[in-house]
């Protein structure tokens, strides 16, 4: 991806998804996004102060993205999270790590609080426990299962050549099901 003058803004929050979906977070830097996009290492000052800034408006746009895509897929319920946070971390490498990064709470974002609120009330809103506490505790399992594929994925554990997304997405629901519908196991164990 190169840079040809225009939103500069809208560049650095593209080329910051490229980056993450590439290297992961430990690699992400605005240097890095700045080379991405072929621009000096102070271009992105301009929008950003520092690398938290940046990373707080990759948060909150994958924050709303994430959110968009959970409450669009048809299957709905807590279930469609995990195929739809699978889908889409794998797409963007911006999950929670990214979403929730230590680094961000100091970092004072009104849009991307808004954005990671409305996505956690989303979350609960779906999970069919009969107190806060038990809701919790299945999107807590049902982001873990999801993560932990992407993760898997990322890192080389699936041939992505032989596992499509499509199959690790239903892997993921079906994990998902078996940890939040108790006495279901998952497809092919007794």
């Amino acid at each position: 991806m190169s840079y040809h003058h225009g939103d500069l803004r809208s560049a650095l929050l593209a080329a910051s998804f490229e980056l993450l979906a590439e290297g992961g977070l430990a690699k992400f830097s605005v240097a890095a996004v700045a080379r991405r996009l072929g621009v000096s290492s102070a271009a992105p000052y301009r929008h950003f102060p520092d690398r938290a800034h940046l990373l707080s408006a990759v948060s909150a746009v994958a924050a709303r993205d994430l959110r968009a895509a959970i409450l669009a897929d048809p299957a709905g319920g807590l279930l469609a999270v995990a195929g739809a946070y699978v889908r889409s971390v794998v797409r963007t490498g911006a999950g929670f790590p990214v979403i929730f990064a230590a680094e961000l709470y100091a970092v004072p974002d009104d849009e991307r609080r808004e954005h990671t609120r409305a996505l956690i009330s989303t979350l609960l809103e779906l999970a069919p426990g009969p107190t806060h506490t038990e809701a919790f505790r299945q999107v807590e399992a049902t982001i873990a299962v999801a993560q932990g594929y992407v993760t898997l994925y990322c890192e080389g554990f699936f041939d992505s050549r032989s596992v499509p997304v499509d199959d690790l997405v239903a892997r993921a629901v079906e994990a998902a099901r078996a940890l939040t519908q108790p006495g279901r196991t998952p497809q092919g164990t007794a």
